[in-house]
């Protein structure tokens, strides 16, 4: 069994995963509602916090799978890239953990821990595929040649699709995770009532910050008749973040010769997405986001590092 735990930005998560993809528990403990009045999440609040959640949910996790310590073969914990200071409490307790039952560690990225979760359960997606990873802080086209291994094609040039949403509900007054707000509020309203842009650059990468510039204009024009017109801004606003992600991710699929198509990551929740791209593999919901099961998974296909060389490993914020 391997046990895997992830503090990257605001869950604090554990879970069990066997060698064969089985997830025997997926624990998260979720700190939105402590990053909601402010908008987003903030580093040091999120890092204190998984200082006192990562024990509890790493036992709620080996309770759940009906399992001790004994039975795991292989710590596997995230190391970048994400917010350094909650990196380094999920780092910290796995080298602890591992260390004290001389086992060995597997340093997992983050964004293999995304397309890992496509590896799980009892159809797990083979490679070679095409993968959008889009999510709160990265947003990729990603060439998957085998597990464990992939090319970027093209990323952000500025914000995250993730990002966009969750500034774009700051924006239009709504709570936080902004991503889940505007998907619920955008079913209530008009796609076509606003236009707003998407933005053309070279190659296959992404740009957002122009559509939320734009929302920002449309909102102060809109002056007293904001209320009135919230569903319809989340209806449009999502539909050229949507927009920007189809249509360069079926222009990758196009120049790859991709004939498969994944995607991952908390934006592969979003319904509207997922209806664009009906013949996309997607996991299911509770592995979208930010999750220890996935991180698990990629353990099986990643260099794990024998005791105590491991204690050396530090954290990193930024993709290697």
């Amino acid at each position: 069994m391997i046990l895997g735990i992830e503090t990257s930005c605001d869950e604090t998560a554990a879970a069990i995963v066997t060698g064969a993809g089985e997830i025997r528990s997926n624990v998260v403990s979720s700190q939105a509602h402590l990053h909601a009045p402010f908008g987003g999440v903030v580093p040091e609040v999120a890092s204190r916090h998984h200082l006192e959640l990562v024990l509890p949910v790493v036992r709620e996790a080996l309770a759940g799978a009906g399992a001790g310590l004994d039975d795991v073969a292989t710590v596997a914990v995230t190391q970048g890239p994400g917010l350094i200071g909650a990196l380094l409490v999920g780092l910290s307790a796995a080298k602890a953990l591992a260390w004290a039952r001389r086992l060995p560690l597997a340093p997992v990225d983050h964004l293999q821990g995304h397309v890992a979760s496509l590896y799980l359960g009892s159809e797990p997606l083979e490679p070679r595929f095409l993968c959008l990873l889009a999510s709160g802080g990265h947003t990729l086209l990603l060439d998957v040649q085998a597990r464990g291994a992939f090319t970027v094609l093209g990323g952000t040039l500025d914000d995250a699709a993730g990002e966009a949403f969750d500034k774009g509900a700051r924006l239009l007054g709504l709570g936080y995770p902004g991503g889940a707000e505007i998907d619920r509020l955008a079913r209530e309203g008009d796609p076509d009532a606003f236009s707003f842009p998407v933005a053309r650059v070279p190659g296959l990468d992404f740009s957002f910050s122009g559509v939320k510039t734009a929302l920002l204009y449309e909102t102060r024009s809109l002056g007293d008749e904001l209320e009135g017109r919230r569903a319809d801004l989340a209806a449009s606003y999502q539909r050229a973040i949507v927009r920007a992600l189809v249509e360069r991710t079926t222009e990758a699929a196009e120049r790859t010769g991709a004939e498969r198509i994944a995607v991952v990551g908390g934006v592969a929740a979003n319904s509207e997405l997922r209806a664009a791209l009906p013949d996309a593999v997607a996991p299911p919901l509770e592995l979208c986001t930010d999750n220890a099961a996935m991180i698990a998974s990629a353990a099986r296909y990643a260099e794990a590092v024998a005791c105590p060389r491991y204690l050396a490993l530090d954290a990193y914020a930024q993709s290697l």
